[in-house]
């Protein structure tokens, strides 16, 4: 969708540039009939006060303006009565122009192309000469109109060389977008096979050592199966079978997505379950435990994986805090964003390690599954929401997660 709005914008700005120099190229040729045309009437009504002021018309052939290629006047018989080239003085006028002038008392224009082969501009215009009325027959040249052309022809061609010149590299840049696009899909592909081969190592041998467990319990149970001790081997094969359930469970929870409707989760609620879940443990490892969240502070999404998250977060927590500490859990609404932070004063993570808590079945524990944070990340993520893990050796770590909120202001307390 980006890439068809951005290509409709430039065709539309594409087409209002090639319309713009057109528009402008044909004005420039009005602009320049417009200045043939004023500056005809300047030359005349120049020729007719000297014709006033000297009826002798002598002093009209020391007038000689640049724009003008020549000029003469024309009785109503159609002969030359002045002319700019003495030998036609007295001849017969060329055209039949000066008698439609004469008749309606206007003037006339026309292009017509002199004998060197210049294109000029003819002017007709009645003169009103002492005694009766000539036509003057003025002939311009085109230098200044045909610059004023020139100067629209060249911005429209240079407009439209720029307009193909920027197609063309938006044509390159477009065939190397989409063979980086195409690149990145296949380095993508390559990383998912990378992850999913490693991923099968690790999930190989993760079920191998609670498999290896079972059968060796299974083999004492089958090789003596009267004895006492047999209870102990079969709690074991529990044990083994259930970090089995829990391994796929995570797994299924991590490649599946939640297809559920978001709806609203009170976050007292959720944490208070997930608090009241570890309270005995913590109490065993003499983990203080204190969670602060008002009343009415929600968010959207599902509660049993919100729950999840959080379970996972403060059971991490207490993994890092044998000897004991304290844990907090808070949540705080600020405008259309709700924060919750996990903090604890465990042993912190390493640096080395920072990089890649979020990466699947990587873990520091001796059983665990290196799951917790990457779907715990995986949900967040798709709720719209983010998180981040601050953490400082032997003082602790901070996990903070942000998400869109619904808030509705209440009274509120804490649990302690």
């Amino acid at each position: 969708m980006p890439k068809r709005l951005f290509l409709a914008t430039g065709i539309g700005i594409s087409l209002f540039l090639a319309w713009f120099a057109v528009s402008n190229y044909r004005a420039s040729r009005h602009i320049a009939e417009e200045n043939l045309r004023g500056l005809a009437h300047s030359l005349a009504a120049a020729v007719e006060n000297l014709a006033a002021r000297d009826p002798s018309l002598r002093s009209l052939s020391e007038f000689h303006p640049p724009d003008i290629a020549f000029f003469a006047l024309i009785d109503g018989r159609g002969i030359y009565r002045f002319h700019t080239n003495t030998d036609l003085v007295g001849t017969a006028g060329e055209g039949g122009k000066f008698v439609e002038v004469l008749r309606d008392r206007s003037s006339v224009e026309s292009w017509i192309t002199l004998g060197t082969g210049e294109r000029a501009y003819e002017f007709y215009a009645p003169f009103y000469f002492p005694g009766e009325t000539l036509v003057l027959r003025l002939t311009l040249h085109t230098y200044r109109a045909d610059a004023v052309v020139r100067r629209a022809e060249f911005n429209m061609a240079v407009l439209f060389a720029l307009l193909v010149t920027g197609w063309v590299l938006l044509a390159v840049l477009y065939r190397f977008s989409v063979r980086e696009e195409r690149h990145q899909r296949e380095m993508e592909r390559r990383k998912r096979l990378a992850q999913l081969g490693e991923m099968g190592a690790m999930l190989a041998h993760e079920i191998r050592n609670p498999l290896a467990g079972i059968k060796g319990y299974a083999q004492v149970i089958e090789k003596r199966p009267g004895e006492a001790r047999n209870a102990g081997f079969a709690e074991g094969i529990v044990r083994e079978v259930l970090r089995l359930e829990s391994l796929v469970n995570d797994l299924l929870a991590y490649a599946g997505g939640d297809a559920s409707p978001p709806a609203a989760v009170d976050l007292r609620e959720a944490i208070g379950w997930a608090v009241s879940l570890v309270r005995h443990e913590a109490g065993e490892q003499h983990v203080s435990v204190v969670s602060d969240c008002r009343e009415g502070v929600r968010v959207p999404g599902n509660r049993d994986r919100l729950g999840q998250v959080l379970l996972n977060l403060v059971k991490n927590a207490l993994h890092a805090m044998p000897d004991g500490g304290s844990l907090r859990i808070a949540a705080e609404a600020s405008g259309k964003q709700v924060t919750i932070t996990v903090s604890d004063t465990g042993h912190g993570i390493a640096p080395g390690d920072m990089g890649r808590i979020f990466e699947p079945f990587f873990t520091t524990k001796a059983r665990g599954t290196g799951l917790g944070l990457p779907l715990c990340r995986k949900i967040i993520e798709e709720w719209g929401g983010t998180i981040r893990v601050e953490s400082t050796p032997a003082r602790g770590t901070t996990v903070s997660i942000v998400l869109p909120g619904i808030t509705k202001r209440s009274s509120g307390g804490s649990y302690p």
